[in-house]
């Protein structure tokens, strides 16, 4: 049984125990996230489509808690200027745990 969500702009597919990074958060590992906003769910022998979302489907999960995304590098150059700046960045997300998904 598998869902697609969609949370931040963005839709993800997700199955009962997968783990996965969504944007920052502020909350603490062990509180519950439920993503009300569902597209679609399947069951393995039928696929039910929302339009555009289904009304009573819930995805429940449970904060892991926050980590760090790749480290991103920002190069800046002015050309024949002599002017150069190299920094980094690295994103927050927060990890959360599907636990459940119910339509």
């Amino acid at each position: 049984m598998y869902a697609i969500i969609h949370d931040s702009g963005r839709q993800m597919k997700v199955v009962e125990g997968q783990e996965l990074d969504i944007d920052y958060r502020d909350v603490h590992a062990g509180d519950a996230i439920t993503f009300e906003s569902v597209v679609a769910v399947s069951d393995g022998s039928s696929l039910t489509l929302g339009k555009p979302i289904l009304t009573g489907a819930k995805v429940a999960g449970k904060v892991v808690g926050i980590v760090q995304g790749p480290k991103l590098v920002v190069q800046k150059l002015r050309r024949r200027k002599n002017s150069r700046r190299r920094t980094g960045h690295r994103q927050l997300h927060t990890r959360v745990k599907i636990e459940s998904i119910s339509i």
